[in-house]
């Protein structure tokens, strides 16, 4: 097989083992992963000129990773997003959880899988990771079992999909938080122009939590546009977007539906984003910052990158209008998102 894993030992956290794995195919593009957060660490593949650069933020050595707070790279978990009032009603009983984003917990707080040390194991073309989450972690309810699987190709495609199961119903809503710089941080993301193939977003208040309404996107509709024409670029005032955008066309059996394309025409590269989740959240780290420095040498700024993390509506639970995504005990949760990368 052309596509090869290889690992060495990169730290240790509360005593469990750190690995960096390097995943990479014949081409020389390789995508880097650790354990800790089950986190893409780097994503090194070509520009129109075969350059090989890294385009997602990270980090050079696992130290910096436990002083984040911009979950960069990680698998977010239990719940991706924003739970208002950091509580919600299933099968009649209240739970509470942990309030870290003013009254509301977002990215399921200090019980967040970025902070959790997984269990890793190598496959040819991968890595599979996996957690035990006890019943009451973080508040949520259920014994969950995770498995995360992220496998890299000859054509330079990372898929990572979620499988879980739960002993006790459940809320469940698992994505990557990869940050997104497709000129390798040799420019902010302004003049990156991005597809979305969706028409409609979930209205949202200020504190970015649902409303309860659908709405037409309207002028946040994305299609091939400059980023910075969408938003007011003023990085002393934050004002990007945060936005969770319904996707048009429900997955098909064994399919992943098409959900975004981003392009940087400086570079050439391009990201195509595949999923059989229902929504994709665009976030253009309006308030991302690291006090370390980054793969670049430098610490990462607000507007350096972005996220495209397909999942679930927000806040479904506290919406019954909304999709659910209640995990009951004896299904499993079986959900994948694709990155493509490619040149124009």
């Amino acid at each position: 097989m052309a596509v090869k894993t290889s690992s060495r030992l990169w730290g240790q956290v509360n005593g469990a083992d750190v690995f960096l794995f390097r995943i990479g195919n014949e081409s020389g593009a390789y995508v880097e992963l650790t354990n800790y957060g089950a986190a893409i660490v780097s994503i090194v593949v070509p520009d129109k000129q075969q350059q090989l650069e890294n385009v997602v933020v990270g980090f050079p050595d696992l130290e910096r990773y436990l002083n984040d707070t911009c979950y960069i790279g990680s698998t977010i978990g239990r719940y991706a997003n924003r739970i208002s009032n950091a509580r919600f009603r299933l099968d009649g009983k209240i739970y509470q959880l942990d309030a870290n984003d003013g009254k509301n917990s977002n990215h399921a707080g200090k019980s967040g899988f970025n902070y959790r040390v997984f269990t890793a194991e190598t496959i040819d073309n991968g890595v599979v990771m996996t957690l035990t989450s006890a019943d009451g972690d973080g508040g949520y309810p259920g014994t969950l079992e995770l498995m995360v699987i992220y496998t890299w190709s000859d054509d330079n495609e990372l898929m990572v999909s979620y499988k879980a199961t739960t002993d006790k119903a459940t809320i469940a809503n698992f994505t990557n938080h990869a940050y997104f710089n497709l000129s390798a941080f040799k420019s902010k993301i302004y003049n990156h122009k991005l597809t979305v193939l969706s028409e409609h977003i979930v209205d949202s208040y200020e504190d970015y939590t649902p409303s309860g309404a659908i709405i037409p996107a309207k002028q946040k509709a994305f299609n091939n546009d400059k980023l910075g024409d969408k938003f007011k670029i003023d990085e002393s005032q934050v004002e990007g977007l945060n936005l969770f955008y319904v996707i048009n066309r429900e997955a098909e059996d064994n399919t992943l539906a098409n959900a975004a394309l981003l392009i940087d025409e400086t570079s050439g590269r391009s990201l195509e984003v595949y999923t059989d989740y229902p929504g994709i959240f665009l976030y253009t780290g309006d308030y991302l910052s690291s006090t370390a420095p980054t793969h670049t040498g430098k610490p990462a700024k607000p507007f350096d990158a972005l996220c495209l993390e397909c999942q679930h509506y927000p806040d479904s639970i506290n919406h019954p209008n909304f999709p659910q995504a209640i995990l009951q005990a004896g299904d499993v949760y079986d959900q994948s998102i694709l990155y493509k990368f490619g040149t124009i």
